[in-house]
Order: structure tokens, then sequence, then C-alpha cells
């Protein structure tokens, strides 16, 4: 089997395991100096990502409380990290990433689960008034948010009231007091409905979050998955073994064995408070929620010398979801189009400056019929991995590597026409975090462009060459690319000039 396409022999086991990793491609930055976990260590992350080789950092005074250590920027944009967490080789170029990423999901792996005893979660563990969240060096990331954030790279547990069905999500929780917690949610989440479910019903819906996990949970709990498919299977497929889960102390949730940080707890009906703003993943700060639902704090479980997970949300490179967002959203978009059944997507990349990922999406397809590239296009604006916010969606030919915006940029302006190949979708789905909607109720719609970039079908045959390489060239070059005194790899190209092309045969 072909190496990019195969699982590693010994999957990552937990967050201890993926720092080692991260150490051993020297991307794992260790700061024992006290530093405040009040914007300092924020500031630390976002000066960190800006660097030429972006590490993940790990505060671990020991001076913390509970030998607490805090890990920032555990993707940042870095690709070599990412790959590490969906199992792959940390050297893949990303579009390969992506790709072999598209395969694994395809299959989906269930959990499996542990005796308490086999479940290092349940090291230290408090209940009831043993529990003072206060305590905790909980961390504020900006100086206009609204609270201390715990665990914004986190897991959250939830069980439909109808069904049973896990579900597994990554939201903002912000500390209400020593035993409460406020979730944050935007309309359409799978917790959210759990929730108003619950209350409809009149009774409490039991909640666990992870403060501290494995990454890839939060990549799986990050993306919309249809109602009742399991992140846990989704982590699963990706990891090639099924995640190993326990039994919650205080509900049948079944929430990660080998995670660092756990708190159990219920919201009751109704019970409400008002959370944020908070610095999120546009570059802004978002809304303020005025009504946001309150766990009551319940059980905190926590491993010896804990690591809390923190996701900062800035503007790129800064911010922590771009690259693996970056990563599984081009992944699943592909994925949803073959499952449509769609001829020739040869790529598909969202870039991760656009806001984390969410703001663009590009595609390149070998265009094999009349219309091909508007119906890719009208597909990506709607399938379930590209809905969600998206506003640039970009079709480019095979020959145009889809992650390279230079490539991309000139395909725009050499294969598009402005007043032919630009079309707008109007109230899509859109988020109350977009900032560029106003007045602020209009956020929950949005608006889609659809960029055809290929070339004119109508006349794709007669559509002046593209300058290229000869194969045979570029192989010579590169057997001596290091010969001429360059370092690195030999950059890649998409397309080659015909071997038996002459000049007059164009």
């Amino acid at each position: 089997m072909d190496k990019t396409m195969a699982h590693p022999v010994n999957p990552v086991t937990d967050l201890r395991d993926w720092l080692e990793r991260a150490a051993q491609i020297g991307e794992l930055q260790r700061i024992t100096l006290p530093v405040s976990p009040v914007e300092e260590m924020s500031a630390v992350t976002y000066l960190a990502a800006r660097q030429g080789v972006s590490p993940a950092v790990l505060f671990e005074s020991p001076d913390a409380p509970s030998g607490f250590r805090h890990l920032w920027n555990l993707f940042g944009p870095s690709v070599a990290r990412t790959a590490i967490t969906l199992e792959a080789d940390p050297d893949l170029p990303v579009m390969a990433l992506i790709r072999q990423t598209k395969e694994k999901l395809r299959q989906g792996i269930d959990p499996r689960e542990v005796p308490r005893t086999e479940a290092p979660i349940f090291q230290n563990s408090l209940t009831g008034d043993q529990i003072d969240l206060n305590a905790l060096p909980i961390p504020r990331h900006w100086p206009r948010d609204g609270g201390l954030y715990a665990g914004t790279a986190d897991a959250v547990f939830t069980r439909d009231p109808d069904n049973g069905a896990m579900n597994i999500g990554t939201y903002r929780m912000m500390i209400q007091g020593k035993r409460q917690v406020g979730l944050s949610m935007a309309p359409g989440k799978d917790a959210l409905r759990h929730i108003h479910r619950a209350w409809e019903k009149g009774t409490a819906l039991p909640v666990a979050a992870a403060w501290g996990i494995d990454p890839l949970l939060m990549v799986a709990g990050s993306q919309s998955l249809p109602p009742g498919a399991s992140e846990y299977a989704f982590a699963g497929g990706i990891k090639g073994q099924p995640v190993e889960v326990v039994r919650a102390a205080t509900s049948d949730l079944l929430i990660p064995a080998r995670a660092e940080v756990v708190i159990e707890g219920l919201i009751h009906p109704h019970a409400t408070r008002a959370e944020g703003p908070f610095g999120e993943f546009t570059g802004y700060y978002g809304y303020q929620d005025r009504h946001a639902p309150l766990i009551e704090v319940t059980a905190l479980h926590y491993r010896h010398r804990p690591v809390l997970t923190n996701a900062l949300m800035a503007d790129f490179p800064s911010n922590e979801q771009g690259a693996f967002f970056s990563t599984i959203r081009s992944a699943k978009i592909w994925n949803d189009l073959d499952k449509l059944g769609i001829q020739g997507i040869c790529g598909v990349y969202c870039p991760p400056a656009a806001a984390g990922a969410f703001g663009m999406v590009v595609i390149s397809l070998e265009q094999k019929y009349a219309g091909h590239a508007a119906q890719v296009l009208a597909l990506a604006a709607s399938v379930p991995g590209g809905a969600y916010i998206t506003k640039w969606i970009v079709a480019v030919d095979s020959d145009v590597d889809p992650s390279d915006m230079n490539q991309v940029l000139w395909a725009m302006a050499t294969r598009a026409t402005p007043a032919d190949d630009i079309d707008i979708l109007r109230n899509t789905r859109g988020s109350p975090l977009d900032p560029a909607q106003n007045p602020p109720e209009k956020r929950f719609f949005g608006s889609k462009a659809l960029i055809n970039a290929c070339k004119d079908y109508r006349v794709l045959h007669s559509f002046p060459a593209r300058t290229l390489l000869r194969q045979s060239v570029y192989e010579q070059v590169a057997a001596r690319w290091a010969e001429y005194g360059f370092s690195g790899p030999v950059p890649a190209v998409c397309g080659f000039e015909p071997e038996a092309s002459a000049p007059g045969d164009r």
C-alpha cells in the first residue's frame, strides 16, 4: 500500500503522545517561566504563530495550581502538526494530506469502552462543593473578552433526549462561578437542539466537556456531521482504530478515557446567563450571548499534571483553527462531492487565511461537459461541508493547484470575466459572527459568490495555450536542484507541455 494512504503503525494515543510527536519534528516550545494566563499566554501565542516555524507552546510553570499546564497553538498554521493529528506523515504536502484525509472519511470506527480502572482521566476527581473553578488557572484571551474561557480547544458531550445519540461539539465556555460554566452555541448546533428538547420535556440535560484532549477530537467535534452521526466513529476512521472512552461518573455519557481534564454537569430547564463577547476566528470580537445555557458542574476529573488545551481565535496565521480546519473542511467538501457522483474533481482547498478556512473554497476540476464548472460551484455551496458561512467559491481547471493562491489569482485574472462568470446566491446560511453583515440581526443569513475561473468550455480546445515546462526538462532540473545551490524540495507543478509538441504545433 502507498504510504500516503496507509494509517501509521502506531496511532496517537492521547495528548501527551501528540506532544512527544510534535517535539520530535521540532515544533514544540516548552516555557517553564511563570506566565500569566490572563492575556500574557495568548500574547505569546499570537506572536509565536507569526514565526517561520510556528511551534505549539506548552507553558509548564512548576508553580501552577494543581500542576496545571497550558498548551496553546496546538495547530497554528502548521500543516505538519495537522498531519500528525490526522495520523499522517508530517512531511506530506498539503494537497496530498487533504486527499489522504478524504479517503479516511469514507469509513467510521466506533469507540471502545474501557473500565474506569483503565481510564487515566479518573486519577483525580472532585465533586459537589469540593469544586472551585475560580481556583484553576483559566485564561483570558483578549482584553475585551467577557470573562475567563476554559478549554477553547475542547470537546462537549451531550445526548439526544429522544434517541440517545451521542454528539461531540466544540463551543466556547466561559467561567460563571465556582461551579458554573456558560456554554455558547450558534443556532443549528446539535448540542443546542438537545438542550432545547430536554427543556421542552421539563428535564435537565446531562453534559460533559473535555478541556484537554487528543487534538483529533477537537477536529471531529468542529465538523458539521448529520444529526445522529458519531464524531467518535469519525475520529476512529481517521485514526484507524477505536477511540477509547469511559462511562462518566454522574451520567451515561461516554467521555475520552485519556483526556486531561473533564467536567460533568447539568443544564437545568431554562437556566441561562449572559456570556461574552469573545475574540473569535474572524479576528474580531463576537457577539454577547445574553441567554447562554448555564452548566451546573457536578464533577471535575483530571490527570496528574494535567494539560489544559487552549485555542486562540485570531487573524491568520495566529488563528488556531486555520491549518486543521483548512485540511479537514477541504477533505469533507471533496468527500461530499464524491458522494454525489461528481466527476473530474482534482482538488479542494479552503485557504486558512480566509477567516479560519470558513470564508473561501477553491475547487480544481477537469471539465468534462458543458456546465460542469457551474454545477460544481452550486453543489459546493450547498453540501454539508461547505454550506456554513462560505462566501467565496472558486472553480479552476486541473492545471491550477487550488492550494497555491498565486495560481488561483492568475486563473481568476486570465480565465474569468466578471460580467459572465460570477453568480450570487442570496439568503444562504450565515453566522452571527460575521461582522460584514449589518445590522447584526441579518447575520444568520449570508450570501455566496460563485466564481468560474475555468477556461471557457465553449472554446476549450482553442483557448490560448498556457506556457508550460516539458516534463523531461522538469525532471532534469529536479535531479540537479541541489547542484544549482537550492535547498528544500523542488516546487511541484500541475501540468506539462506535451513532449511531442514543437515550435509551430500551437
